[in-house]
C-alpha cells in the first residue's frame, strides 16, 4: 500500500513540466544523509484512486504532470496508479525511485519519466554532474532517454 505525507507544486522535479510532486512514506531505501527523513515512516493517507481523485480535482488545470515521490515499498502499486493517473486524466507520469535498478514489473509505457539511483550525499544530487541518480524520458517506442544533464547549469 502506498501512503503519502504531503503534495506540492513544483517546477524543479521534472524539467520543462508543472508537476504534482506527491511525498510517499515508508521509504526502505534509508539513504545515508536523505533529506527527508520524514518518509522514512509508515504515516500518512491512503494514496489510491479516490484520495488522488480529490488532490486532481483541485489541482488538474494547473499541472501537466504527476510525480509519485517514492514508493519503493510498493513498486507494483506505483505502477498500477500511474497506469490509472494516465488513462483517467491524461497526465504525464513521473517516478522518483531510490533504487539503482527498476523494480520488477515495471511497465515503462505507465511513465514519462523515471529517476533511479539511492542519493550518495558523496555523489549528490541531480544538480551535480557527479551524480550517480538519473531522470529519464520515457519516449513512445519504450526506449529511456537519460535527460539528467538538464538539470546541470552550464
Amino acid at each position: 500500500m502506498l501512503k503519502f505525507y504531503n503534495y506540492d507544486i513544483v517546477f524543479q522535479e521534472i524539467p520543462d513540466e508543472v508537476t504534482l510532486a506527491v511525498n510517499i512514506t515508508n521509504c526502505p531505501n534509508r539513504c545515508p544523509h536523505c533529506h527527508s527523513t520524514f518518509l522514512w515512516k509508515d504515516v500518512g493517507e491512503p494514496f489510491n484512486e479516490e484520495n488522488a481523485g480529490i488532490i486532481l480535482k483541485d489541482y488538474r488545470e494547473a499541472i501537466t504532470c504527476v510525480s509519485i515521490m517514492g514508493g519503493d515499498n510498493d513498486p507494483k502499486e506505483v505502477n498500477r496508479m500511474a497506469e490509472w493517473l494516465k488513462k483517467t486524466y491524461g497526465v504525464k507520469v513521473g517516478w522518483y525511485s531510490g533504487r539503482e535498478t527498476l523494480a520488477d514489473g515495471i511497465e515503462l509505457k505507465n511513465f514519462d519519466y523515471i529517476k533511479i539511483g539511492p542519493y550518495i550525499e558523496a555523489l549528490g544530487s541531480l544538480k551535480k554532474r557527479t551524480t550517480n541518480q538519473r531522470l529519464y524520458k520515457i519516449l513512445p517506442d519504450g526506449k529511456r532517454e537519460d535527460i539528467t544533464f538538464r538539470f546541470w547549469k552550464t
